[in-house]
């Protein structure tokens, strides 16, 4: 018996010792890692708040555009981008916010609406986005800053728009060869993507005439 009490006291004599050495460190370890889940936690619930108020503000956005209402679209947009601009929900009200501007024939707004959501948006709005730049700038016959926003890095399935849309920029250019290569070049990148616009495409082709 004594046998067994002497092996758990140097077990015990060999924990302290290692506590010793040792205890600030997993103390610090414990802690460290409670206060990560603790501000995950934090973190994931803010976001849901930040969510959740944005989205609230996106549908007074909604019913502004359906309203006609530009100041108050433009109002939203804004709060949106300000307060929100983590959420897609302020990319989505950028775009949202640019189309009613350039049908109202306010190129400036509809511009700088576009230039955020380009700059900040998700995924798959910065790519609608700057397509809708380079539409804009076409139709201020801003030809390079067009294609310079085509230039833009972007997700492979929008290569067919970005490209048929240089193909218009060169072709308001009076530059046919080129536009007709660009066109070409979309129309190969749409072959395995349905509804990609290939009629159109054609269409587009056929309208530049023989090559020269």
């Amino acid at each position: 018996m004594a046998h067994y009490d002497l092996e758990e006291q140097e077990q015990l004599d060999t924990l302290k010792t290692w506590w010793k050495m040792h205890g600030n460190l997993v103390t610090g370890l414990v802690t460290a890692f409670c206060l990560a889940v603790v501000a995950w936690q934090g973190w994931n619930w803010y976001q849901r708040g930040q969510v959740t108020q944005a989205s609230a503000v996106f549908v007074v956005l909604e019913q502004a555009v359906i309203n006609r209402d530009a100041q108050k679209t433009k109002s939203a947009a804004g709060e949106l981008a300000e307060k929100f601009g983590s959420t897609s929900y302020a990319g989505l009200g950028a775009l949202l916010a640019a189309k009613q501007s350039f049908e109202a024939g306010d190129l400036k707004t509809a511009r700088a609406q576009l230039v955020w959501a380009a700059d900040n948006g998700k995924d798959e709005i910065k790519d609608i986005a700057r397509l809708r730049l380079a539409a804009v700038e076409l139709d201020d016959k801003a030809y390079d800053a067009a294609l310079k926003q085509l230039e833009a890095t972007h997700s492979s399935a929008f290569s067919p728009r970005f490209l048929e849309m240089k193909g218009d920029v060169l072709s308001a250019q009076g530059k046919k060869v080129e536009a007709r290569a660009a066109y070409k070049a979309a129309q190969e990148k749409a072959q395995n993507k349905p509804g990609a616009g290939r009629e159109l495409l054609q269409q587009k082709l056929d309208s530049l005439g023989e090559a020269a």
